[in-house]
């Protein structure tokens, strides 16, 4: 996947939950509502040089996963060494430090992947980890059964979600956290069955609420308009 492909997926997002042209390029993007999402971290594959992505930074060697296989840098396509003496502890460590490094960029039945680790079964995935049985993922960590997210986290089954956290069924919506069947919603914590809410924690089977106050639907959608532009001003 490209910067150019990852804006485009960003834009049409954007626009699907707040009814806007999105503001943001990536960079922007990522600084302002994923600031605090667990990402893969930029490191070199020790073997070439190159950049790569891993999803943590703490080994000191590093291959991508794709060069773990005929890289001729490496210590043979089947990574198997000559049998050698081993009399210490010392030396098992020293050979171990010819072989051990961490691949990075990991992926399995997934293709469109790019700056992102750990990913399963996944098509069209960028600056994410931990994502699995998804389709057109940003700027994510752990997130299944998805599409269309940005700046989630442990959460499954979204569509159209930006900063969802261990969340589950919901689509459309900004800001929610640990709730369930979540539609056309902002600022929600702690909820369930919500349709069109702003600002609502510990509801359940509700529509039209702001800050957990019942409202008709012509002054709500007055007020949520207010939201949006408070948010991409802010």
């Amino acid at each position: 996947m490209t910067t150019t492909e990852a804006q485009k997926m960003l834009d049409k997002i954007f626009g699907q939950i707040f009814g806007f042209q999105n503001p943001y390029s990536l960079e922007q993007f990522l600084q302002k509502h994923a600031f605090d999402v667990r990402l893969p971290l930029q490191v070199f594959d020790s073997t070439t040089g190159e950049e790569t992505w891993a999803q943590s930074a703490n080994p000191s060697k590093f291959v991508r996963f794709e060069n773990t296989i005929n890289n001729p840098n490496l210590v043979g396509n089947d990574w198997m060494l000559p049998k050698q003496s081993i009399n210490s502890m010392e030396d098992i460590l020293a050979i171990w430090n010819q072989i051990n490094y961490t691949a990075t960029e990991r992926t399995i039945d997934s293709v469109n992947v790019h700056e992102s680790d750990n990913i399963y079964e996944s098509e069209n995935v960028f600056r994410a980890q931990d994502i699995s049985g998804s389709n057109n993922i940003l700027f994510s960590d752990g997130v299944t059964k998805s599409e269309f997210v940005a700046a989630s986290q442990r959460s499954s089954s979204l569509s159209y979600c930006i900063r969802t956290e261990d969340s589950k069924e919901s689509s459309n919506s900004f800001a929610v956290s640990w709730s369930s069947r979540v539609q056309n919603s902002m600022f929600i914590h702690d909820a369930r069955d919500l349709y069109e809410c702003l600002f609502c924690s510990h509801l359940s089977s509700r529509k039209y609420c702001i800050a957990n106050m019942q409202y008709e639907e012509k002054e709500y959608f007055r007020i949520k308009k207010m939201v949006i532009e408070w948010i991409l001003i802010s």
